[in-house]
């Protein structure tokens, strides 16, 4: 994982205008999928207060412990990290949003994942995602390709998919 590229792709591809488009709630149970060293999932922890939960997930441990070091920073006491690959340790069905920016691109188990993210994800729940990496229509086909998620809308940073009852 490139954690040092973070800083550049910020200034093209800016958090609060990404996660502006992101419509969390006070309360909500978010995962941050490919979290690196945390830029969104602190800024989500601060949008869903402190009785919502932001699940900070990533394969790299360095990445996994710069979330949790600045979450004790900023006091952020409804952080949760994980350290996996793709196999997210959380029951079916708890997770009101799915956020995966930036990090598809880089996968090797595609379905893999997105079959976890399905899994997690409420029935009503939202997947937003972003990959500068990747074209318009990629996205697009690989998402939906199997099944699990259902296009509803593209910002100008995001596209976000519906869960598809299993």
């Amino acid at each position: 994982m490139a954690l040092i590229g973070i800083p550049i792709r910020n200034m093209f591809m800016p958090p609060d205008k990404m996660l502006a488009e992101v419509k969390l709630k006070r309360s909500s149970h978010v995962l941050d999928f490919g979290c690196g060293p945390g830029v969104f999932t602190t800024l989500i922890a601060d949008n869903i207060g402190p009785s919502g939960i932001v699940y900070a997930l990533d394969i790299n441990p360095i990445a996994v412990n710069m979330v949790e070091r600045k979450a004790q920073k900023k006091n952020l006491k409804n952080v949760r990290t994980i350290h996996s690959n793709s196999s997210i340790a959380l029951p079916d069905n708890c997770l009101d949003h799915v956020i995966c920016f930036d990090v598809f691109h880089c996968l090797d188990n595609h379905q893999e994942v997105l079959s976890e993210l399905h899994r997690v994800l409420k029935p009503q729940g939202i997947m937003y995602f972003s990959d500068h990496h990747m074209k318009e229509i990629e996205i697009l086909q690989k998402l939906t390709a199997k099944g699990f998620f259902k296009f509803k809308v593209q910002g100008r940073w995001t596209f976000s998919f519906s869960k598809v009852a299993s």
